[in-house]
């Protein structure tokens, strides 16, 4: 049986508090990782309330960091349009030496145009976004994986430029959120470590597939390219009515058959979110399940 990964994706529209005890539970009770999204706000036309409090990804992954022991520590993702490549490579560096080597620097283009609307940042075309995204992931690996970085790109441009200390890890990870097919998989293909999108277990087979075939096109060995996924989740409950993203379970028969579909197309990391998981207690409860099921 392959051995897959469970991680736990608290949302950062609740109190730290709730955040970090949700950690502090999968790390005592043996999950492998816990991811933090990169948003200031909610994302309009989900009904959510537009002023309802969002904590700061980076600033939660540092003190998550600090305070949970041995699991992974990853933002899922940062949204490369929010801050300049040299600024993120250093705090990405910095919270790898404080968790002792356990972060995972997630990024991704960026996407959410309320954000950048309401802040006043830009946001391209797609096209050039992902041109954009691409010259920072020359910034990014180059300041955290060699002394000195030059780039001299249409979007960022670095002289000899040095981030110290580096990551505890040689080589730190990246993992790319994508799930476009033509052209950020083939991102994914040339500068990837993991790679991550939404979607059931027939969606992440089908675009396995496609990120395999850039893989061979590129020379690159798929199998060096870890696969994440990630749904919304539902333990031991009805699947709301109104659900518009991806979701998986219900019963628990239901859920372990979605696991195994996971497992079989070749995910190494699932990620649970953990907004249809109830709160306190019956949150723990859920995930104690999860657990169980993916580690019979």
């Amino acid at each position: 049986m392959k051995v897959m990964r469970i991680s736990i994706w608290p949302g950062a529209g609740q109190p730290y508090g709730d955040v970090l005890e949700a950690a502090r539970h999968a790390a005592e009770t043996g999950w492998d990782g816990v991811w933090i999204a990169d948003h200031f706000m909610p994302n309009d036309g989900t009904g959510a309330d537009p002023l309802h409090p969002v904590l700061e990804c980076g600033s939660l992954v540092a003190a998550l960091g600090a305070a949970v022991p041995r699991v992974r520590i990853g933002t899922l993702v940062y949204g490369n349009t929010y801050r300049h490549p040299a600024v993120l490579a250093n705090m990405a560096a910095t919270v790898d030496q404080i968790t002792g080597g356990r972060f995972t620097l997630g990024v991704g283009a960026g996407w959410q145009i309320n954000e950048h609307d309401q802040y006043g940042l830009e946001l391209p075309p797609i096209g050039k976004r992902i041109d954009r995204f691409v010259e920072a992931l020359h910034v990014l690996k180059g300041l955290l994986r060699s002394p000195r970085t030059t780039v001299h790109g249409e979007y960022y441009q670095l002289t000899d430029a040095v981030c110290e200390p580096k990551p505890v890890q040689d080589p730190m990870p990246i993992m790319i959120g994508a799930k476009g097919e033509q052209r950020m998989l083939r991102v994914v293909a040339e500068h990837a470590d993991m790679w991550n999108t939404w979607g059931r277990p027939d969606v992440i087979a089908h675009k396995s597939a496609v990120l395999d075939r850039h893989c061979a096109s590129v020379g690159r060995d798929p199998a060096s390219i870890l696969r994440t996924a990630q749904a919304l989740t539902v333990v031991d409950g009805p699947i709301p009515d109104d659900v518009s993203m991806p979701v998986i379970g219900g019963s628990r028969k239901q859920l372990a058959a979605d696991i195994e579909e996971y497992r079989a197309a070749g995910v190494d990391e699932l990620i649970v979110p953990d907004g249809l998981l109830g709160t306190g207690a019956t949150k723990f409860t859920a995930m104690d399940t999860l657990l169980s099921l993916v580690r019979p």
